[in-house]
């Protein structure tokens, strides 16, 4: 099986994450500040943190909380600022972990900042859509359809010259490529652990710059002092009890991301997405999404003449063993833009362990249903 999957899940995982969580299961259970188990406060989760800090270039990291992924980080995020929907300025490239909560508050819509065909948003076009009740512009740093990756420095200038709230989505950025969250000015940030970061499902979490307090969205014990049962500021937002043994593989993923070097990284998955282009730009019948792009993340979306992206997924699988993706996938605005149809794109995202020789099956596959589907 080829495995062409990863902007939704990344496979396979490095070795050291599935043994690292083994271990996590065969230990006794963390305390998670709770008791004098086998891991101390400043152990598992605390580690997680400072290695998270490093990726993602934050220096406070006791302001970053784990959760089970992006979708309840950026609920944590939206909700708990308090802001009115209307309040709120975001993107055509925007998942639905963003575009549901905001047209989900009750409080009338979000501005909506249109991108171009390739993905791309104009930091001009943010800044002529503030208006005098704009308080927060979200973000998508890295588009999960075209793979785009947007002007940060750019968008952070302006977030900070207007005193906006600034709120980014690295669910497709983390991992593989560079991330300066200080130096970008934002204000939160969620992330997920299954993709680029290489670890499992169910972890992840969101950062908040110091200053900024949200309501938490769920309570319950911490660990940390019980007698407190009305909160009056100062809140947690780690209730219940974390995921410990996802914990410990997202660690040691980070690790590998470490040693490794996220630009070796981004160079490696860079050359593969450039070469699947080059490969299927002459190929009749093809169009590539956002091909055009000068930076852009390891996503190629596409269209074959005359056949339903569902189909052509379909065939892909259960005709040459090659795995991908099909659809909106989950950011329904941006296809108007890049000229996709109703039924949205075919994607392959492609990860640090894809190989060359699993591009040229992918690339065989896509020619033989482009011809056949030319009579």
């Amino acid at each position: 099986m080829i495995y062409l999957n990863n902007a939704a899940t990344s496979y396979p995982k490095p070795d050291k994450v599935i043994n690292s969580i083994n271990k996590a299961l065969n230990a006794l259970p963390s305390g998670q500040f709770r008791s004098g188990g086998i891991f101390s406060d400043d152990d598992l989760f605390s580690e997680c943190r400072k290695k998270l800090g490093l990726v993602f270039g934050i220096k406070d990291v006791d302001r970053i909380f784990f959760s089970s992924g992006s979708t309840e980080g950026l609920n944590q995020i939206l909700f708990g600022l308090g802001f009115k929907a209307n309040e709120y300025l975001t993107t055509a490239t925007e998942h639905n972990s963003v575009l549901r909560p905001l047209y989900n508050m009750g409080s009338g819509e979000p501005v909506i900042v249109p991108c171009d065909e390739n993905g791309k948003v104009s930091p001009e076009d943010i800044r002529k859509s503030i208006t005098h009740d704009t308080k927060a512009i979200v973000i998508n740093h890295c588009s999960n359809v075209t793979g785009a990756v947007q002007d940060m420095d750019a968008i952070g200038q302006i977030a900070e010259e207007y005193r906006l709230c600034l709120i980014l989505d690295c669910s497709q950025s983390a991992g593989c490529m560079e991330l300066r969250i200080d130096d970008w000015n934002v204000s939160a940030c969620a992330f997920t652990g299954h993709k680029s970061l290489m670890g499992i499902q169910g972890t992840g979490g969101f950062y908040i710059k110091k200053g900024i307090e949200l309501k938490p969205l769920i309570y319950g014990g911490t660990g940390r002092d019980s007698r407190v049962i009305k909160y009056d500021g100062d809140y947690e937002y780690e209730a219940g009890t974390r995921n410990a043994p996802g914990t410990a593989g997202l660690s040691a993923a980070l690790d590998f991301l470490l040693e490794t070097r996220i630009d070796v990284i981004e160079k490696k998955e860079r050359q593969l997405t450039d070469y699947f282009i080059a490969e299927i730009s002459s190929i009749p019948g093809v169009r590539i999404f956002g091909k055009d792009i000068e930076k852009r993340g390891p996503v190629v979306s596409i269209g074959i003449d005359g056949v339903k992206p569902s189909d052509a997924a379909y065939i892909l699988q259960n005709g040459y063993d090659i795995v991908t993706r099909s659809g909106l996938q989950c950011a329904p605005l941006i296809h108007k833009y890049i000229g996709a149809g109703e039924d949205g794109v075919l994607r392959f995202s492609f990860s640090y362990f894809t190989k060359e020789e699993e591009l040229n099956a992918a690339i065989e596959g896509i020619k033989d249903i482009a011809m056949s589907a030319a009579g």
